[in-house]
């Protein structure tokens, strides 16, 4: 499975989100009547929204801070797939130990399941993913492979070869630990809103000609909770949720096969 793009995309978004916590307005200084009131009032107003005092990128710097510092979180959406001009559909989490679990497509021709446990990868492919993904091969081969592989679990070792691209894929220590602030872009702030029920604030990112939409919570760590590209080039959106969370990455059940037996 390719992840040139997906990568990208993910990474950029972990380098332009963070938020550490909401400031609040200065206190009054308890002067007259009338003038204590409207301090009071205006105290009040700036205490309520969310990173009072802080431009678009103050935020942002305080947000890659505590994103890049997530243990695991779970990512899903759609993100462009450069070598095939479709789009991948993913929903994976993933953690710090190289520990991962979900499903993936691409242009909604079937779907992969993954899990990476250990050092070993397992998947499981439906008969639509198998025969979109050998297109282009001899039918006898292509319905040999779906005989052999449709429906079932399959292991692999996550230091082979062939693992290399979905394993490097699941390494949130690595993703994570690339993001560095570039330092070359232009954050402002937005309005306020929900992701998925979270309280968020919206920035708007110019970066060149690239046009990018970050959704940062503003309760509790202020985690990126979605990233949007309007580039021509990458477009796509992912919802980042489960920060912090146990992957839950454990090898399947009952019969599995072992695909490093059967070419070795």
């Amino acid at each position: 499975m390719r992840r040139t793009t997906l990568v990208a995309l993910c990474l950029m978004a972990a380098t332009t989100a963070s938020l550490t916590g909401c400031q609040s307005g200065k206190d009054g200084d308890g002067g007259g009547g009338g003038a204590a009131a409207a301090t009071a009032s205006a105290t009040a107003k700036a205490s309520a929204e969310p990173f009072a005092g802080l431009s678009g990128d103050e935020i942002a710097d305080r947000a890659l801070e505590a994103t890049t510092g997530a243990r695991s979180l779970r990512m899903t959406g759609d993100v462009p797939d450069d070598e095939s001009g479709g789009t991948i559909r993913i929903d994976m989490a993933l953690d710090r130990q190289g520990e991962c679990a979900g499903t993936m497509s691409l242009d909604g021709q079937g779907e992969a399941e993954l899990i990476k446990t250990g050092d070993t990868l397992y998947m499981k492919y439906d008969e639509r993913f198998l025969r979109a993904q050998s297109e282009g091969e001899p039918k006898a081969d292509t319905d040999a492979a779906v005989a052999l592989l449709a429906g079932r679990w399959t292991k692999t070792s996550a230091t082979g070869q062939d693992a290399e691209d979905m394993t490097g894929f699941c390494d949130l220590d690595t993703m994570l630990d690339d993001a560095e602030g570039s330092g070359s872009t232009d954050v402002t702030r937005g309005r306020t809103t929900t992701v998925d029920g979270t309280p968020a604030i919206v920035l708007h990112e110019k970066d060149g000609t690239d046009r990018n939409t970050l959704y940062v919570a503003t309760e509790g760590e202020p985690y990126l909770l979605r990233f949007e590209s309007a580039s021509e080039k990458d477009p796509g959106a992912l919802t980042f949720s489960a920060y912090d969370e146990p992957v839950g990455a454990k090898a399947p059940t009952g019969k599995v096969l072992d695909l490093d037996a059967l070419t070795g």
